[in-house]
């Protein structure tokens, strides 16, 4: 590093080894003087003697190691000048850039956080996911509480195994009683993910058998928020469920777990429920850890023997179900993966646009560069000195480029982050980790890397063609004219291809997003306002208790003004396939079939209230109560499945409660109501009255004469003027619930991102075949002012620049078309009730692209239908 030392002090040193080389040329002219020489004589011979100072002291320069670094230096402070010189060139080039790198950036910090980044458990990639499965309804079941015991005694594969699931309580606070989100957890769960609470213990043994304390690991919110992160809070007591509680640890503040639903209490599993304690009953779900040299196949294969010799030992578990093990990070992605590579895709073509759209502007800016490139090559420039500069032009407009960018994504990641509801964010727990980090930075300086080599070798790929004669004749435009022909042009094509990609994918999202909106739901969710309730179970345990309750709240709701009806339900339409039950068909014979169904319980006003028509039977009543035989309604989907041809009213229903059957009689059969995720098929869906089963957790759904969304405060205030420890929470419409799915936000998302890209694609496109045809039609000016001078009309130019432009955009939109049918056909787990070869999105697709292009095209044309003969030969 000496000679970098040497940099900084090197005028000096020039002017020390220029005065040194002159003191010896003075000493050698002396010496010849002093022999009898003239001056003159002594000068020429000593010059010729001592050789060229000048060649001198830049070979001494160059084993000084300057020349090259003092070249770049002067390569870039030339960049400066000519950037400065043509300030529309340059800000154009790195707002586009900036728009395409930005994009690209901020989108794969998304799929950084979500999909590269490992989960923050220890050694995350030997955690799996191990759960039930069936044949004939493959998917992630949850696991019977007796299987998971099982499983865990007798499994050799993996070194733990526990399970998990979502619950939730009520806390009394100075407002009244707040619902909370918690865990249910065997002991070793926290053990088995890795994590260690920062205050006090995890869960001992014993703490997770039935009949165990009442004990408590609290979130690190929760210890900030509800305690005041105190450092005494290990072992006070809290009052979970009007039950007490002793607080045994803190966890740490990096943990979240979100299938539990970031839960704030975490409590071991140390009562189960009549069902829980069935086998039929699927409420928890698994995580284990692998073995050392253990692969995910061998422990599903395991898990799954062992699941069959359970079903031979059990008969009434059932039949074919199996074992399914799946890396755990992949159950977190969820959904989410599909559409983050999606976005990711079409950030890709979109930063594909801006670089081909920067490469035409190098190119035009190249073409008017030519006599400059013919001048320096004619005073002694190689090819690898020219390169060498337009190396440098193009890794600064990249630098600039991909400054502006990272703000560009840094400002999309706030943004985006700030789109996506606080509901569905609290389940995506990665979204903390989006930001610009190392690997954000890394993949911006490859992209700047890419965008820098794509400019310097557009500018550089003429050079070899390029002749010094031919740059230095004035009016020669033909190798231009030909040049631009093989790759203006040709940028101008892709350009158009890739923006109907990105057009048709918007297009085909946004219609499958407006048919997953307008799906025919069964019932009227207009006007309906719904809000969750939970009752502490201490105070309304059993059915008689709930039943009574629930009459209370309706007849006090629909006593409010502006009420038309109202009822309860324990899962509200259209939001997930999250309650099932297995049934049979008494007396038929049974054999452990899975007849998979949704189960929802209702009270009597419900399914009035939701204008839910009535096919055959009648609806539930209050009379259908605890003390009466069990009674059902079903849909039509159920009943088409499973009573085709036949009339299931007075048919029986089976199901395994708490070890025992339990039959109910068919007394209705309502229309389908859509009670699964809006891109999903109607389940066939049982109801069950509320006065028969005794939720004390339910959604009041209240029929409004007026804006919904006006009454639900009210709604609120009843319901603790009814009872004060009653839990009130997530309130809000129906219709606002539906469009707020997981499936319509996921949906919507992608729709709108892919919208923008395809948006700025559209104007880049548009601007980029104007570019094309406004510089072809300024490099044929002379051509142009001959035909007219020989007689040719305008409308004879019109045809001749705009059929350049006609066969420019056919062949683009062929080809861009052609490519949308390929990637949509890649997307198409996405798409909902929509093709992807939809002709009519297609068209409109080809047609907005088409006559944008047209206008644009319209300009240069109108402008070479202007010319004035006389002046264009002239200024030839």
């Amino acid at each position: 590093m000496h000679w970098l030392k040497q940099l900084f002090p090197r005028r000096r040193r020039y002017h020390e080894l220029s005065a040194s080389i002159q003191e010896h040329l003075d000493e050698k002219i002396e010496d010849l003087m002093d022999r009898g020489l003239t001056r003159e004589q002594a000068e020429r011979s000593a010059r010729c003697t001592f050789g060229n100072p000048t060649v001198i002291e830049e070979r001494s320069r160059e084993v000084w190691q300057w020349s090259t670094l003092e070249s770049i230096l002067a390569d870039l402070r030339y960049t400066f000048r000519q950037l400065r010189r043509y300030p529309g060139f340059a800000v154009t080039a790195i707002l586009v850039l900036a728009l395409g790198i930005g994009a690209s950036v901020a989108i794969f910090a998304f799929v950084d956080a979500a999909l590269l980044e490992p989960l923050p458990y220890a050694d995350p990639n030997r955690l799996m996911a191990a759960n039930e499965s069936s044949a004939e309804s493959p998917g992630l079941w949850p696991l019977a509480y007796p299987d998971f015991v099982d499983w865990q005694g007798m499994n050799k594969s993996l070194s733990s195994l526990d399970v998990f699931a979502g619950t939730g309580f009520l806390v009394h606070t100075r407002e009244g009683a707040e619902p909370v989100r918690a865990g249910r957890v065997s002991g070793g769960f926290f053990r088995t993910l890795g994590v260690r609470p920062i205050l006090g213990r995890d869960f001992a043994g014993g703490e997770d058998r039935l009949g165990g304390p009442n004990v408590t690991l609290i979130s690190y919110s929760a210890w900030l928020r509800r305690f005041g992160r105190r450092k005494d809070v290990v072992g006070q007591a809290v009052s979970l469920d009007n039950t007490s509680y002793t607080i045994l640890g803190v966890l740490p503040r990096s943990f979240s777990f979100a299938l539990a639903g970031n839960a704030e209490f975490w409590v071991p599993i140390n009562t189960l429920s009549r069902h829980e304690q069935t086998r039929n009953f699927f409420n928890f779900f698994g995580v284990g850890r692998l073995r050392d040299g253990v692969s995910r196949q061998t422990a599903e294969a395991e898990l799954t023997a062992i699941e069959k010799q359970l079903q031979n030992q059990y008969p009434n578990q059932g039949r074919n179900l199996t074992a399914q093990v799946v890396p755990l990070a992949e159950v977190f992605v969820g959904n989410v993966r599909p559409i983050l590579l999606t976005l990711l895709g079409g950030a890709g073509l979109l930063l594909l646009i801006a670089c081909v759209n920067v490469a035409s502007l190098v190119l035009v800016r190249s073409e008017s560069r030519r006599r400059e490139v013919a001048v320096r090559g004619a005073l002694g420039a190689t090819r690898g000195r020219l390169v060498r500069q337009f190396t440098v032009e193009g890794l600064l407009l990249a630098a600039a480029g991909e400054l502006s960018g990272v703000v560009v994504a840094a400002a999309l990641m706030r943004l985006l982050g700030e789109l996506v509801p606080k509901d569905m964010a609290a389940n995506m727990p990665f979204l903390d980790g989006v930001n610009l980090n190392a690997h954000t930075a890394v993949f911006a300086c490859l992209l700047a890397l890419g965008a820098a080599l794509l400019l310097a070798g557009t500018a550089t790929v003429r050079l070899p063609f390029e002749k010094v004669r031919d740059g230095l004749v004035a009016g020669d435009r033909g190798a231009a004219s030909r040049l631009w022909q093989r790759l203006g042009a040709n940028l101008a094509v892709m350009e158009l291809a890739i923006a109907v990609v990105l057009l048709a994918g918007a297009g085909l999202l946004g219609k499958s997003f407006y048919r997953l909106l307008h799906v025919p739901l069964g019932f009227d969710a207009n006007q309906v306002a719904t809000l969750r309730v939970t009752a502490p179970d201490s105070i309304y345990k059993g059915e008689t208790r709930m039943a009574e309750l629930s009459r209370q709240i309706v007849e006090r709701v629909k006593s409010l003004p502006g009420m038309d009806s109202a009822g309860m339900t324990s899962q509200i339409p259209a939001e997930c396939d999250c309650a099932t039950d297995r049934i049979h068909f008494p007396p038929r014979p049974y054999h452990g079939e899975h007849n998979e169904v949704d189960e929802r319980h209702v009270n009597p006003g419900y399914l009035p209230a939701l204008k839910a028509a009535l096919v055959r039977g009648r609806f539930f009543t209050e009379d259908d109560d605890s003390a009466k035989p069990g009674v059902a309604v079903i849909n039509e989907a159920l009943a088409r499945e499973f009573f085709p041809g036949e009339d299931p009213l007075g048919q029986k229903i089976a199901d395994d409660e708490g070890g025992r059957d339990t039959e109910w009689e068919i007394v209705g059969v309502v229309s389908d109501l859509h009670e699964s995720p809006l891109d999903a098929p109607d389940a066939p869906t049982e109801y069950f009255p509320l006065s028969q089963t005794g939720d004390d957790s339910f959604t009041l759904v209240a029929r409004t004469r007026q804006d919904a969304a006006s009454l639900l405060p009210e709604l609120v205030r009843v319901l603790h003027q009814i009872d004060p420890n009653l839990g009130v929470y997530d309130e809000g419409t129906m219709r606002a619930k539906i469009e707020g799915t997981q499936a319509a936000l996921l949906h919507r998302f992608a729709a709108w991102l892919i919208g923008g890209f395809a948006g700025v694609a559209l104007v880049l496109s548009v601007v980029g075949l104007y570019g094309v045809i406004a510089y072809s039609v300024s490099q044929r000016t002379r051509e142009i002012g001959v035909r007219m001078a020989l007689g040719a009309q305008r409308s004879a130019v019109y045809g001749l620049v705009m059929g350049q432009a006609v066969w420019l955009i056919g062949t683009g939109l062929l080809l861009g078309l052609a490519s949308a049918v390929g990637v949509a056909s890649l997307i198409r787990k996405m798409l909902f009730g929509v093709a992807a070869w939809d002709t009519a999105t297609l068209l409109a697709v080809a047609s907005v692209l088409g006559a944008a292009a047209l206008a644009a095209s319209f300009i240069p044309a109108q402008r070479a239908a202007s010319v004035n003969p006389v002046e264009a030969l002239r200024s030839e």
